[in-house]
């Protein structure tokens, strides 16, 4: 991937936290200088009762939440101190693993170019450039080819935007249905704090125009109108605007959403007919519709379903219809076809069913078929439907146990051809082109890794028994070569919250535990969405603890199976997972050696009780 300066803070996290993981392997594989003995600093303890609903409760730490108090930050300051001293005989290694991360980052790198219209896009970093620049070169001919002769032009440089600012990072970045204009919005803080911007493409010109606290961006087909989404003081999405290229006045507020449960986002159908308003909970959502060549004399908004406690759906056009992947009937969801003129849910056409050992993950509405995401037995699978012969739907095939593939980059909506990326623990993302009447795939680009050699490592899919018998996937990957028939040292990952799945996918710094004789495994817990939405359903609310104690079942697997031993065990997770990695490691402090617990959201209780945090 590019050597973006996202990429190189996430190499820098991933060195601290791939050195603490090696940490406890000078008492294995490693030879590490000694560690003196230090003490960590110590904070002084002040009950407080934070008792609430006649739950009683009390914080002894509660007073480091005021940053004001005189203790606070010299209490940080002895605490980064102490973890710098427990590094500091172990700065070699350190170094090393700095040097071998960096040196698998290709920094001079193109993206494979897709097109939109008549025109190709792509991105493009150059050696030494810290950003990407998003570039497009004009479609030649009739049958809009790419022409590797023809000269780019620059849609947007990130180099340039980040002269002189402290941090950079693109959010949206929308072309207008015409070419002509493009709006984006840019952070310039690391707090989410995006500015929105329009520019005139050819002249490189940027409309004094701009919103503050902007989080989604659509255009309206006549290129002139952008609906646009803003947040409030806690970063919540909340207000659908308008705005119309060189009209006078102020933006038009569309819509708010009142319920703070709730957040917004604006989008636009592949096929340009319609944008789309979603408001969407942690388990219900509802979907507006707007005309896209609505004017503001002729705007509606109008509710496709109304909202409805425990059921969420997603909706793409197509002809005259509505295609919506709703879990109304199965939490797993099924995929409806409705009149898009007037949408009724009784009348709707079934087109795939509900079933509990598929999650229907995703779908692309395209002029002649659908791009079915499916999630079977923890792997995701790409399933196409032909609209116009239904009876030759096929999924597309692949080998690996353990895999990720996503479909991406298909702007297009009149097309015979699906871009795809594929990944696995051992094989770099790899960009596919599919040709959906013959089904033959073309490697367009397998992300580059200096040094790196995929028939070194090997990975396999294993299970563990839950408490109640459910059986846990677990991904593993190892160099072959280092392989040993005993026990030997592991990381094992974890996450298991918010219906997120922990796909088996690449990394670049990994391969520096690996070359060491690591095997580094994710447990595919309940809590997650690693087997669809009822395997996220239990491990949520009251029945949380199931995440746990299926982390706990996927170690002891893992040391009953001989793989390795709690002396050689390493465990890491973060936010969510850090949570994860603060109730294991009470449950269990006998199957750990190590614990990395990345921003770790312990204190949940307090957190989630405070209005004030976004």
């Amino acid at each position: 991937m590019p050597m973006t300066s996202t990429t190189f803070q996430c190499t820098l996290l991933r060195v601290s936290s791939l050195f603490l993981a090696a940490g406890f392997l000078c008492m294995t594989s490693l030879s590490l200088a000694a560690t003196p003995p230090l003490s960590p600093p110590s904070a002084p303890r002040e009950p407080k009762d934070v008792s609430v609903h006649g739950d009683k409760r009390i914080d002894d730490y509660f007073w480091l939440r005021n940053k004001e108090d005189p203790r606070t930050l010299p209490y940080l300051k002895a605490e980064n101190a102490y973890a710098d001293a427990w590094f500091a005989p172990h700065a070699a290694l350190k170094e090393k693993l700095y040097q071998e991360m960096l040196g698998r980052i290709q920094q001079d790198d193109d993206s494979v170019p897709y097109r939109k219209g008549d025109w190709w896009y792509s991105t493009k970093t150059m050696q030494g450039e810290q950003y990407p620049r998003h570039l497009r070169r004009h479609a030649a001919g009739t049958d809009r080819a790419f022409d590797p002769r023809a000269k780019d032009e620059t849609l947007l440089d990130l180099n340039a935007e980040a002269n002189g600012q402290p941090f950079t990072r693109l959010g949206d970045a929308a072309v207008s249905p015409d070419a002509v204009r493009l709006a984006y919005s840019i952070d310039h803080t690391g707090g989410l704090d995006y500015v929105l911007r329009v520019k005139e493409v050819a002249a490189g010109a940027v409309d004094p125009w701009q919103v503050e606290q902007a989080s989604s961006v659509a255009w309206g087909s006549d290129s002139r109108t952008l609906y646009y989404v803003t947040m409030d003081a806690s970063k919540r999405s909340n207000r659908l605007w308008r705005h119309v290229i060189g009209a006078a006045g102020a933006d038009t507020l569309l819509y708010e959403e009142k319920d703070e449960q709730f957040d917004i986002g604006v989008g636009a159908t592949r096929d340009q007919k319609y944008v789309l308003l979603t408001s969407m909970s942690k388990d219900s959502s509802e979907v507006s519709a707007i005309d896209a060549a609505a004017t503001p004399q002729s705007f509606a908004l109008r509710t496709i379903f109304s909202r409805k406690a425990n059921v969420e759906y997603h909706v793409d056009h197509r002809a005259g219809a509505f295609y919506v992947r709703i879990n109304d009937t199965g939490r797993n969801f099924r995929l409806v076809k409705v009149d898009a003129a007037k949408p009724d849910l009784a009348r709707a056409e079934e087109l795939i069913a509900a079933r509990n050992d598929v999650s229907l993950d995703d779908v692309d509405a395209f002029a002649h078929h659908l791009v079915v995401t499916e999630r079977v037995n923890g792997n995701l699978q790409l399933r196409i439907v032909d609209l116009e012969r239904p009876a030759g739907s096929h999924a597309i095939a692949f080998d690996e146990a353990a895999y990720s593939v996503n479909a991406t980059g298909n702007a297009e909506f009149e097309t015979g051809m699906l871009r795809f990326v594929y990944t696995s623990l051992t094989t770099p993302a790899s960009t596919y082109d599919y040709d959906l009447a013959s089904r033959e795939r073309v490697l367009k680009k397998r992300q580059p890794v200096p040094g790196y050699d995929p028939a070194l490592y090997a990975s396999e899919r294993i299970t563990a028994k839950a408490n109640d018998g459910t059986e846990v996937p677990i991904s593993l990957v190892w160099r072959r070569d280092m392989k040993r028939p005993g026990p030997q040292p592991l990381l094992l990952y974890g996450y298991g919250s918010y219906g997120i799945p922990m796909d088996a996918t690449f990394s670049q710094s990994r391969v520096s535990l690996l070359d060491r004789g690591v095997v580094f495994a994710i447990a595919n817990i309940r809590g997650g969405g690693d087997q669809g939405r009822t395997w996220y359903e239990a491990g949520k609310m009251a029945k949380k603890q199931t995440t746990f104690t299926d982390f706990v079942a996927c170690a002891e697997a893992l040391v009953g199976r001989g793989i390795t031993r709690p002396e050689m065990l390493a465990i890491q997770g973060g936010s969510a997972g850090g949570l994860l990695m603060g109730a294991v490691v009470n449950l269990r402090p006998d199957l750990f050696k190590a614990v990395i617990a990345q921003v770790p959201f312990v204190d949940v209780i307090n957190t989630m009780l405070d209005e004030t945090l976004p």
